[in-house]
């Protein structure tokens, strides 16, 4: 599942929303709504993300946020370490390896210390 998914998912069940009824007022098929939040299909497009923020009236935040959300959510994220130290590519291929043994905890810790990174490296 993907960030974008987990999110819509939760959106719908909060407002009691089905797939089915989502996918109508979109005009999108429920399978490719289904896909998307089970992490199946790829980042949706921009088009997509609007609709979604104008049929759940979120405005703001809430709006950046999905909008944040569809961007990191790309299933088959690609490391180019074309050009970096090679310590940078060996963790690369560690990660690769060893992403889906990867706890959301361990996540988060990882997550904290890729933003202490100094803003210039990002």
């Amino acid at each position: 599942m993907t960030p974008f998914g987990a999110r819509l998912r939760e959106l719908r069940t909060q407002r009691g929303v089905t797939l089915k009824d989502l996918a109508a007022a979109l005009q999108v098929s429920a399978a490719y709504l289904s896909a998307l939040e089970h992490g199946r299909r790829g980042r949706p497009s921009a088009g997509l993300v609007h609709q979604v923020n104008e049929y759940f009236g979120l405005i703001w935040d809430d709006a950046e946020d999905l909008n944040r959300l569809a961007r990191e959510s790309h299933p088959r994220a690609v490391l180019d370490t074309a050009g970096l130290a090679p310590e940078v590519t060996e963790l690369a291929n560690r990660l690769a390896r060893e992403i889906r043994h990867v706890t959301p905890a361990a996540a988060a810790q990882i997550a904290a210390v890729l933003d202490r990174l100094p803003k210039a490296r990002r």
